[in-house]
């Protein structure tokens, strides 16, 4: 089985993520995506909320409904690729610098596990696109709506 690791912290998942999971599921068999969690980082959802709301944005898409799964991740994301069997990583790129600091943990993580990273350039409609970026623009009462799947937008709206 091929399986593969979308890592992340998702708080909360974007269009941008969710256009990543999904292209990854036609590429594998099985796509685990991998909610950090992250003791160090001040989270607006907690790791079970953002687990839910991923879990409620594939369903609505019927390939990656049936083939995604997700799972909370803390500590060493090679740790975590062993314990599950997974043999790559895929992450979005969407910009030159995000490739700077990916390269580096792509090496890393291969250097400590044999696990390789496959990047995706981003969708353009979508190369701006950050959950941090998200939060601000809700939290002072812009817009988001097309940026993050419909229920999370709810969640969002509710929670700020």
């Amino acid at each position: 089985m091929r399986r593969a690791a979308c890592p992340g912290s998702f708080d909360p998942i974007t269009n941008g993520h969710l256009d990543i999971i999904m292209r990854a599921s036609k590429l594998f068999d099985e796509v685990i995506v991998a909610v950090s969690i992250n003791k160090t980082k001040t989270t607006l959802f907690t790791v079970d909320e953002r687990m839910e709301l991923i879990r409620e944005a594939v369903r609505d898409h019927p390939q990656a409904a049936t083939n995604v799964v997700v799972e909370s991740s803390h500590g060493l994301l090679v740790d975590f690729c062993r314990a599950h069997d997974v043999a790559s990583i895929v992450k979005g790129l969407r910009a030159v610098s995000d490739f700077d600091y990916e390269l580096q943990m792509a090496q890393m993580n291969n250097r400590l596990a044999g696990v390789e990273t496959l990047f995706m350039s981003t969708n353009p409609q979508y190369a701006f696109l950050s959950s941090s970026l998200v939060k601000d623009v809700a939290r002072y009462g812009g817009d988001v709506s097309g940026l993050v799947p419909d229920i999370v937008l709810k969640h969002l709206r509710e929670r700020l």
